[in-house]
């Protein structure tokens, strides 16, 4: 990590928004709320890759102690959001092409085992209950930067999830949702990828209707590997400008 890559709050993101009102309507434990708080805002991109996160001025802007917030940093960190740069502090990671490659694969490897076993398993009132999700999918291709595409996807994949009935494939897959949240809201932010997006998600549910396991695989390993090819591009478009700049 360079000293380049750390982007230093500015006033209109350390007033952006109250979280104190927040934490106090949800029934946890502070840390988790704390927790959760700040893993939203990294997935959002609300605290975008490289954003320094100075312990004070999270103390002072969600209203709770310096151990909340430093064993709030500290989960995060171990769920790779979160990268401690010796003397320098925390800041929220920046993923490496390596990384997200990585990540990538693995998604396209077990998703397309999920997609085979809700081809396999599902009822049929499951494979409607998915193509009404996806229907919500088409619908909200247009609206990408409020989120409500990001969403609509979100739930399709939980009610794959649901129909394949793997809880072994989910449990891995939820490890690296943090992770993954975060890079697809880089991808979906491309212009003409939602709409490559939904073309890629409808020839899943078209493989699932025929039952046809061995499709539904097959697309849905394509679907995950596009979106990582246009994610890699962004990384390396990212790179070249750094580099350019230095």
């Amino acid at each position: 990590m360079t000293r380049e890559q750390i982007v230093e709050p500015d006033d209109a993101d350390r007033e952006a928004y109250d979280l104190t009102s927040r934490v106090a309507r949800v029934a946890a434990p502070v840390r988790e709320q704390v927790l959760d708080l700040l893993r939203q805002e990294i997935i959002e991109l609300r605290l975008p890759p490289g954003r320094r996160l100075v312990e004070r001025e999270l103390i002072e802007r969600i209203g709770v102690s310096r151990t909340t917030i430093r064993e709030a940093l500290r989960q995060l960190a171990a769920e790779g959001l979160v990268t401690t740069i010796p003397q320098k502090g925390a800041i929220v990671a920046v993923p490496s092409a390596k990384e997200a490659a990585e990540v990538y694969e693995v998604r396209a490897l077990l998703e397309g085992v999920v997609a085979k076993e809700f081809a396999l398993n599902a009822s049929d009132r499951q494979v409607q209950a998915l193509k009404r999700a996806f229907e919500e999918v088409k619908r909200s291709q247009g609206e990408v930067e409020d989120g409500t595409f990001l969403s609509a996807k979100n739930q399709f994949y939980e009610v794959l999830f649901e129909g394949a009935g793997n809880s072994t494939i989910r449990a891995i897959l939820e490890g690296l949702q943090a992770r993954v949240a975060v890079l697809r809201a880089t991808t979906v932010a491309v212009p003409g990828r939602p709409k490559l997006s939904v073309a890629e998600v409808g020839a899943i549910v078209e493989a699932i209707e025929r039952r046809d396991p061995d499709a539904a695989a097959a697309a849905t390993s394509h679907h995950v590997r596009q979106a990582a090819r246009t994610l890699l591009t962004q990384l390396g478009t990212a790179s070249s400008a750094e580099g350019r700049a230095e």
